[in-house]
């Protein structure tokens, strides 16, 4: 997660998802790490091309990104958006999800 202090929507994020998101399978499976964008990038991050917008949600897998929720849409749009980043994760080689 991208953040910046002051951040109206990060604030949001943190009241609403944040008590729970460790908790969910979506936090045990992709561990949320807060980066905030007015910092020099961390340099096991420099691959991902960071936005002047907060929050920004970035999946990221063996070192590549997966994919991005750019904002904090709301607490049912971000599970959504964040299950279809966590199917990424399961598609094999032929593009079908794993069962």
């Amino acid at each position: 997660m991208f953040e910046q202090a002051g951040c109206v929507w990060c604030e949001t994020f943190d009241r609403e998802i944040a008590p729970v998101y460790a908790k969910t399978a979506e936090g045990q499976r992709a561990p949320l790490r807060r980066v905030n964008i007015d910092d020099p990038l961390p340099k096991d991050l420099n691959f991902i091309a960071v936005e002047r917008l907060a929050p920004l949600f970035v999946l990221v897998h063996k070192g590549r990104e997966v994919g991005r929720i750019r904002g904090y849409p709301g607490e049912d749009h971000f599970w959504g958006l964040l299950g279809v980043l966590i199917r990424k994760l399961d598609v094999d080689g032929t593009g079908r999800e794993r069962s």
